[in-house]
Parts: structure tokens; sequence; C-alpha cells
């Protein structure tokens, strides 16, 4: 991939500035072109370089000044570097983000017809669906800096203090041209008639939802949560742009075997099959078992093993995948591999045999019910 000198001079300048923020935003622009090409190895060098040299660059006398906790000291953002890992997504889902892309990149001819709203999106579904992945990827694609709120120097256990932190952040973004991303949401914004909680808690969300109406409708918000019931409707309005990101369909799961295990087109019909296995996994749990084969496949210097990818797919459940081992599968575990790719993938013994690693003969003899112990 060719550099252009628009990102090379500015990368140029912040490093001889010592401007810890711009060399980290330069660095963000260019492992996101490197990712967008397919050079994740790349992209993830840029990052890891990013990180290690962060410390000396704020030794030099830059330090960006974030709101901070009044007690602890502790910021009350950060901010998010480039993502490196690929955003696969549903048609639906890929369909409202490009669409709440048009509009924040379109903004100011929006605003001059007359038709502008609030540019925020609000995120909800389970674990590992890819929330804050996807508003990485969002800041990226829109070339802005990611803010992300740190709630565990938010929430302050003083009176008060928890809705002034949340006034702080509001204050801080507007002339910063970032996202500002609230993940947990419904930590800070639960619903006000809740009678387990004190008073406190109508003040801050009475504080996050006078924060957003001072936002300019061009300020970006992400907000993300797991409970999307907990929300106080209020919050809720104040989103225009709502997305659920359920389970990732059959398709896109096999497109994330393919990518995360880096498989060749040739292997496609290989991805599908483990797609058709994996259902309800989230985008996730195929990400984790896939780099777990990855692993495997380097320190024993060997290709990858499918009956054991297949094995660990089996006995994996949502929100806790089964990583990989290098043992050697018995003849129960071939076994129990044949059949389910018979009844559920419903595919041909030629297949099996190859998935599993036996030949055409045994694959018969475990769907019969054989003893198969003569294979080894």
């Amino acid at each position: 991939m060719e550099i252009d000198t628009k990102t090379l001079v500015s990368l140029l300048q912040a490093a001889m500035s010592a401007d810890y923020t711009q060399v980290r935003r330069a660095a963000n622009i260019l492992s996101k072109r490197l990712l967008d090409a397919k050079d994740v190895d790349s992209a993830k060098a840029i990052q890891a370089v990013v990180r290690k040299k962060g410390v000396p660059l704020q030794a030099s006398g830059y330090v960006e000044r974030l709101p901070v906790d009044a007690g602890t000291r502790l910021p009350l953002l950060e901010e998010g570097s480039a993502p490196t890992t690929p955003l696969i997504l549903d048609e639906s889902a890929g369909h409202v983000v490009a669409q709440f892309i048009e509009d924040a990149t379109h903004h100011d001819q929006l605003e001059q017809a007359g038709v502008d709203a609030p540019i925020r999106l609000l995120m909800f579904g389970d674990p590992g669906t890819g929330k804050s992945l996807l508003a990485s990827h969002i800041a990226a694609q829109l070339g802005r800096p990611l803010y992300i709120a740190r709630l565990d120097a938010l929430i302050s256990s003083r009176l008060g203090e928890t809705a002034k932190n949340v006034r702080g952040i509001f204050d801080f973004i507007p002339v910063r041209n970032a996202v500002l991303f609230l993940d947990e949401l419904d930590a800070i914004a639960k619903l006000r008639d809740d009678r387990q909680e004190l008073g406190e808690l109508k003040r801050v969300v009475n504080a996050v939802i006078q924060g957003l109406d001072t936002l300019t409708n061009d300020v970006i918000v992400i907000g993300a949560t797991n409970h999307p019931h907990l929300l106080d409707p209020a919050i809720f309005r104040r989103f225009p742009y709502k997305l659920e990101l359920g389970p990732p369909s059959e398709g896109t799961r096999a497109e994330m075997w393919r990518t995360f295990l880096r498989l060749h087109a040739h292997d496609m019909p290989d991805a599908e099959t483990l797609a058709r296995l994996s259902e309800g996994l989230t985008g996730a749990d195929i990400q984790n078992i896939s780099l777990s084969a990855r692993r495997r496949a380097v320190l024993d210097k060997t290709d990858l093993n499918l009956p054991n990818i297949l094995l660990a797919l089996l006995s994996s459940r949502r929100g806790s995948p089964s990583l990989l081992d290098s043992r050697k599968l018995t003849s129960d575990d071939k076994r129990q591999l044949a059949v389910t790719l018979h009844d559920r993938a419903k595919l041909p013994v030629t297949d099996i045999a190859r998935l599993v690693g036996v030949s055409r003969q045994m694959a018969h003899r475990y769907l019969k019910g054989e003893d198969g112990e003569i294979d080894g």
C-alpha cells in the first residue's frame, strides 16, 4: 500500500513537535488504511509501535489535558486506538452504519438544507456482538479521534460527583472534532423511576440528558448497552440512529471464519461448514476460536487443524468459546465429528472423511455406529 504525502507529512510534523496525540491519530489513519487493504499484520504492527513509544513522547512534555475526577485524579476519558480487527456485519446492520456515516460526513450539507439532526447512534446487543469494535471503525472511517468514557473514573462514591463528571465530558468533547463513545450507557442512564436507586441516579441521568442537549448536532455520540430495557426513555429519544446487534447470520459467520482463519477462496466450503455448526455464537466467539487455532498452528509448525477446530466449536457456547489444544483425536472424537457433520452440516461422506481426517470407508463405519479403532 502506498502512503500518501499528506499522511506522511502529518506524521512527521507531529513527531517533530512531540505531539503524542497527533502522532497517534496519524498512525491510526495509516493503520486503518492498511486494514482496509487487508494488511492486518502491518496494521497491528503500527498500533504496537504507537503503544510502545507513547511513554517517551509523553515524557517530552506533551500531555493532553483530559477531564479528571476531582477525588481520584483519574481521567474521565481515554482516546481509543484505530481498529486492527476487520469489521464484518450483517447486511441490515451494515446498511444502518453506512447511512450513519454518510449523514455524519455530509452534515454541513444537511444543515444548509435545514434537515440536519443530532448525529447520535445507540447500539444494543449481547456482549461479544461487536459494539466497541464498531465504534472504533466508525471513528476511523470518519477520520476522527475516538474518546471513550471511563466508567471506573466517571462513577464516584461521593455525592454529586458522578453528575459533575458527566458534565465534564460533555464540556470537553465539542471542540475536539471527535467521536464520544459512551459504553455501558445503562450504568449512568438507568430508568429514573427505579425504586432500588437513590436520588443520586436521577441527578446523573439528568446530567446525561442535559449534556446531550447542550451538544450541537454535528457532535458525534455513540452509546452502547447490553441492557436497553434499563435505559431511561428520555435517553432513547436522544439517539435518532439505533442499531440492534444480534448473533451473526450464517453468511456473516462464514465470512468471519474465512477472515479470522485466513482461509483462501477455495477453502470457502469449509468456512460455510463451520458457519452452519456455529449458529448462536457471536463474532467474538468465532474470532477467539480462530485465533486459538492459528496460535496452535504457529507454535506446532503445522497447518490449521480442522478436526480440532471442529471439536472445539462443538463444545463452545455463546460467550464461552472452547480453545484448541494439540491432542490427538480419539476414535470417539472422530465418530462424534462424523455424525455431527452428517446430521447438522448435511455433508457427503467424502467431505466428512476429509474434514475428520479418516478414510472414506472409516467415515462410513462411524456413521453406521460401528467400532472404528482399526483406523488408529
